[in-house]
């Protein structure tokens, strides 16, 4: 029986090698048919938009646009409960909320775009004690779908004072660090991530 072990095994082994072996496809016509997705980091090829007029629920359960922020530069971040990366940035961006609560030099918010209920978003912050950031929820994603098909989870977009945008950033950060200070002072706003 052991032969025979051999036999199979020494086959899978050579069809492995040619594969292996086998010629690789033409890389030109792989990349003519590649769509560029977003790349993590910075992106500023939408700056100077006005902020769409999409609602979303408020903390309250009302609807609101990001125009009710204007006069006062916004940090607006779109993450879900299954996005593991938003839920990673969440407690930071917490942070950053709760240094600028009452200083009107910034308003953060979060934006759950999880199609549950506006219940589910209150319990999921509270079990992460996310204390600082309301529950804002967009479970129809109108929010993410007026801001482009190439908008991913997480997302975050810094709006001036007038409600244009000054970039995205597409992943997560780590909304206390020095890196995450100097953008957020690219709108106008505070300059300390604290």
């Amino acid at each position: 029986m052991r032969p025979m072990l051999l036999i199979c095994a020494t086959l899978a082994l050579a069809a492995c090698n040619r594969q292996a072996t086998a010629p690789a496809p033409d890389q030109n016509a792989a990349n003519e048919t590649a769509v560029p997705g977003p790349v993590k980091g910075v992106d500023r090829s939408h700056k100077g938009q006005a902020a769409p007029a999409a609602e979303f629920d408020n903390p309250d359960g009302g609807k609101i646009s990001i125009a009710k922020f204007k006069g006062v530069p916004v940090l607006v971040n779109l993450w879900a409960s299954w996005c593991a990366p938003c839920v990673k940035e969440l407690p930071t961006l917490d942070k950053l909320a709760a240094n600028h609560r009452d200083d009107g030099l910034l308003g953060v918010i979060a934006v759950s775009q999880d199609s549950g209920p506006q219940a589910s978003v209150v319990a999921f912050l509270a079990k992460l004690k996310v204390t600082d950031l309301g529950a804002y929820h967009d479970p129809k994603m109108a929010l993410s779908g007026a801001l482009g098909p190439d908008t991913v989870l997480p997302t975050s977009i810094l709006y001036d004072a007038q409600g244009k945008e000054v970039w995205r950033y597409v992943g997560d950060l780590d909304w206390t660090s020095a890196e995450a200070a100097k953008l957020v002072a690219e709108g106008g706003g505070a300059s300390s991530a604290h």
